[in-house]
């Protein structure tokens, strides 16, 4: 399985909500057509030959759809076949007055027995205000249409049922409005807690790296004017300084390097894969081009160091980890790959940010970065990550 670059996507909440109801409206519209059928094939001679099997054909077949739209890569499709659904049921029921030889019927007609499917379809697919006008067409139709068939055999008050119908239709509509609104919330909330977390990280990093060029200025200078204060000017305390000169000036030029040489890119690359874990395999099949961003090496490096991070810690034991790095004219490619356990990425938990921050969110802030991970349980798990300059 594979998710995209800021791991949202197709598994943020609300898609993974919106995929759930469409599931569950689909098996509604099969138990409906189950419990139905009789009743579609008794009264299919109240209306013209045409309408039944073309009503009940569109009108179950775009229901079930929406089953095969739940298991598509983008979610859209899920939204196109409930819109559909919705849109078919409603025409059904207004065609049906074209249809009807004015026959009456006591039972009335099967299309009213289940407005409230259909308005659950166009709350996954229409705005809340656009799927409660729908569902009020749709249930005034079906039982204005109810009413005609039974005014003449069964005396019953039109308004008080058609009031009844929507009102619990509404409820279960409502529900699935607020449920949407929620798991939008929740996206909402989780992407600000990415990024907070992100640049936190970022933060965390350069006052790291500050300290640690601090310290070393600082023991070099102190280590020196101790030896001199102690020593006097000798040879050994001659060469000490010019060596803590050489690492100031080295320093110095670290700290305002914005550009990487090849062999400099692969030995930083190889480097953030080897310090977690020196047995790692790494190669290199390209290691040619001119000069790169400093800022995004060190991004691609934090970020191979946390996928090498997290294989170890959750790849086990006897899994064998390899690194592959690609250097190229305005392109850097590593993949990390490994043979351990794996796992699915859908089902991450939200809270957990290694993948979405670290690896993910990392190459989001670069520019011209991206990520891709690629895992499934017992199958191993490979993170592919590139920057293309822009």
């Amino acid at each position: 399985m594979t998710t995209d670059r800021d791991g949202t996507g197709e598994h943020s909440s609300s898609d993974r909500l919106l995929r759930t109801f469409a599931r569950f409206i689909a098996a509604g519209y099969l138990i409906y057509l189950v419990m139905l059928f009789p009743e579609i094939v008794r009264t299919a001679s109240f209306t013209a030959s045409w309408w039944t099997p073309t009503s009940t054909v569109a009108v179950f077949g775009t229901g079930l759809a929406m089953a095969a739209a739940s298991v598509a890569p983008d979610a859209t499709w899920v939204r196109i076949a409930a819109a559909t659904a919705s849109v078919t049921y409603l025409a059904a029921a207004l065609t049906w007055w074209f249809a009807w030889n004015g026959t009456p019927d006591m039972n009335g007609m099967p299309l009213a027995t289940f407005p409230g499917v259909a308005g659950l379809a166009a709350g996954c697919a229409f705005p809340g205000w656009l799927a409660f006008a729908y569902l009020a067409a749709a249930v005034s139709s079906v039982q204005i249409g109810q009413y005609a068939l039974r005014s003449t055999l069964v005396d019953a008050p039109l308004f008080a049922e058609l009031v009844f119908a929507l009102v619990l239709c509404s409820v279960f509509l409502a529900a699935t409005i607020g449920a949407f609104r929620t798991a939008r919330i929740l996206d909402a909330t989780i992407d600000a807690t990415h990024r907070q977390v992100s640049a936190t990280a970022a933060v965390s990093a350069r006052a790291v790296e500050r300290e640690r060029f601090d310290a070393l200025i600082h023991d070099g200078v102190l280590s020196t004017l101790l030896a001199v204060a102690r020593q006097g000017r000798t040879d050994g305390v001659v060469q000490q300084a010019k060596r803590t000169l050489a690492q100031l000036d080295s320093l110095r030029a670290h700290a305002v390097v914005t550009e990487f040489d090849a062999s400099e890119t692969v030995a930083h690359l190889r480097s953030a894969a080897t310090t977690v874990d020196e047995h790692i395999t790494v190669t290199v099949g390209a290691a040619d081009g001119g000069r790169f961003s400093a800022d995004a090496v060190r991004t691609l490096g934090a970020a191979v160091s946390e996928a090498v991070r997290n294989s170890v810690r959750h790849g086990g034991d006897d899994a064998t980890r390899a690194v592959a790095i690609r250097v190229d004219d305005g392109l850097l490619e590593v993949v990390v790959r490994d043979d351990g356990s794996g796992f699915d990425p859908a089902h991450v938990p939200p809270h957990r940010l290694g993948i979405a921050v670290s690896i993910h969110g990392r190459m989001k802030s670069l520019a011209g970065g991206s990520s891709r991970l690629e895992s499934a349980p017992g199958a191993g798990t490979t993170v592919q990550l590139s920057w293309t300059q822009q």
